[in-house]
C-alpha cells in the first residue's frame, strides 16, 4: 500500500520503519534504566533553591508510537515549594498527568520515556536526586516514602480481589524499616483510615473496594498515598468522579492533611474552581508546555496568556446570566507534528505581528508571574 499524504494515514511500510527506529531508541533508554549497582554520583544533584520540594527543569517526556513521536511534555519548567500547593491546570491531553508520572517514573514503558531535562527531588539534609537518572531500585525507595500519588479513578487504582486492609498494609510492609508486627501494621492501617475521615474503620478494613461508595474509595486511596508520610503528594484530578458535596469534603481533607504533615501538594485538575480554592501557585499548561505560571492571585486576577484568559472566560460566573458560555475556538495541534511557532497561535484571538516567528520565550512580567507570549515581548518586569 502506497504512503498517503496529507490525510493523516501512513503506509504499512512507513509505520514499520518508524516502529524499528523507535525500538532502537527505547531499547537504549531501557538498558540504561535497568542497570544495577549504579553509583549515587550519577543521579545526585543540587536543588537550585533548598526551599523547593521538587524542581522540574526543561522536562521532555515523549511517547514513541508506530505513527511517530508524541511530544507529550515538551520543555516544562516549574517548582513545587515545601509546604505549598501548586495547581497544574489545562485541558485534557496538555501533559499534566504525564508530568506527574515522569516524577514518579511511572510512564507507560517502553514507549513512554523521559528524554531530556531534570527533575530535582529534595530528599532532605542538603541532598537531592535527579529522578530522570535514578535507576529502578532507587525509585522503589523514593515512591511512597518521598513522593506518592492519589490517582484519578479509585476503582481502577484499587485491586478488586483484595480487602482494603491488605492493600494499605502492602504499602506499609513494602517500605517498613522498623520491622513492625502484624498487629502493629493493622493498628497503623486503621489509624490511617480514621485519619482520612472513615468512621467505620474496623469494618472498612475487612471490606472489598466494590462494597464502598466513590467517596469512601477515594479516601482509601488517599490513606494509601499518605501511609509513609511523603514529602510530596501528587493529586491527579482526585475529585473528578465525585459529586459536589463529597468533592468539598475531599478538598478539606487534603488541606488538613497537608498542614498536619507539612507536605507539598501538586494538584492536577481542569477545574478552575478547585484550583482557586486549593492552590498557592498555579501552572497553566497547553500542548505539553507551560504557557503561564505565577501565584493564584496573579493567574486569577491578572491572567496574561490568551489561553489563560480563554479558560477564565469559559467558566460560569455566579449572578451573571449568559445565553451561551464562551469556548476557545479551534483545536489543539497534532502532537506528532507540532508547529515551530506558538502552539496557540491558530486558536488565538489576540495575535500580534511576532506570533508568526519562533515559539515565544518565557517572559517575567512581575516578581512571581511568568508568561510565554509575544504580547509581553520587550516589556520589563513590574
Amino acid at each position: 500500500m502506497a504512503k498517503k499524504k496529507n490525510d493523516g494515514y501512513l503506509s504499512a511500510k512507513e509505520s514499520r520503519r518508524i516502529s524499528r527506529e523507535n525500538r532502537k531508541i527505547t531499547n537504549a533508554y531501557e538498558k540504561a534504566r535497568k542497570r544495577k549497582n549504579v553509583p549515587e554520583s550519577e543521579y545526585l544533584t543540587t536543588m537550585h533553591d533548598p526551599n523547593n520540594a521538587v524542581e522540574f527543569d526543561n522536562l521532555h517526556s515523549y511517547f514513541f508510537t508506530d505513527t511517530g513521536v508524541v511530544r507529550a511534555v515538551d520543555g516544562v519548567s516549574f517548582n513545587v515549594p515545601i509546604g505549598k500547593t501548586v495547581g497544574v491546570v489545562g485541558e485534557s491531553g496538555c501533559g499534566k498527568s504525564v508530568t506527574s508520572l515522569s516524577l514518579m517514573q511511572l510512564l507507560q514503558r517502553p514507549q513512554g520515556q523521559t528524554v531530556e531535562g531534570e527533575i530535582r527531588l529534595n530528599i532532605g539534609g542538603d541532598k537531592a536526586y535527579d529522578v530522570t537518572k535514578a535507576p529502578n531500585s532507587v525509585m522503589q525507595k523514593l515512591r511512597g516514602n518521598y513522593v506518592s500519588m492519589i490517582f484519578q479513578e479509585p476503582m481502577t487504582a484499587l485491586n478488586p480481589v483484595f480487602r482494603i486492609g491488605e492493600q494499605i498494609e502492602e504499602v506499609l510492609k513494602l517500605h517498613d524499616d522498623d520491622h513492625r508486627t502484624e498487629e502493629q501494621f493493622k493498628a497503623r492501617t486503621i489509624e490511617l483510615l480514621e485519619m482520612v475521615g472513615i468512621a467505620n474503620s474496623e469494618g472498612v478494613y475487612r471490606m472489598y473496594p466494590h462494597e464502598l461508595s466513590g467517596g469512601m474509595r477515594q479516601r482509601v486511596v488517599i490513606a494509601m498515598a499518605l501511609a509513609c508520610n511523603p514529602r510530596i503528594i501528587i493529586a491527579d484530578e482526585p475529585t473528578t468522579a465525585l459529586d459536589v458535596t463529597i468533592q468539598a469534603q475531599i478538598l478539606d481533607l487534603l488541606r488538613q492533611l497537608k498542614n498536619k504533615t507539612n507536605s507539598s501538594i501538586m494538584f492536577i485538575t481542569h477545574d478552575l474552581g478547585v484550583i482557586a480554592e486549593m492552590a498557592d501557585y498555579v501552572v497553566v499548561m497547553y500542548a505539553g508546555r507551560v504557557v503561564e505560571k505565577g501565584t493564584a492571585e496573579d493567574i486569577f486576577y491578572h491572567p496574561a496568556h490568551p489561553y489563560t484568559i480563554g479558560l477564565m472566560n469559559s467558566k460560569p460566573v455566579v449572578g451573571k446570566k449568559v445565553d451561551e458560555l464562551y469556548s476557545i475556538p479551534g483545536k489543539v495541534p497534532n502532537p506528532i507534528n507540532m508547529p515551530k511557532y506558538c502552539y496557540f497561535r491558530d486558536r488565538c484571538e489576540m495575535c500580534v505581528e511576532q506570533c508568526s516567528g519562533e515559539y515565544p520565550k518565557e517572559i517575567q512580567i512581575s516578581d512571581t508571574h511568568f508568561v510565554s507570549c509575544y504580547r509581553f515581548d520587550g516589556k520589563e518586569a513590574k
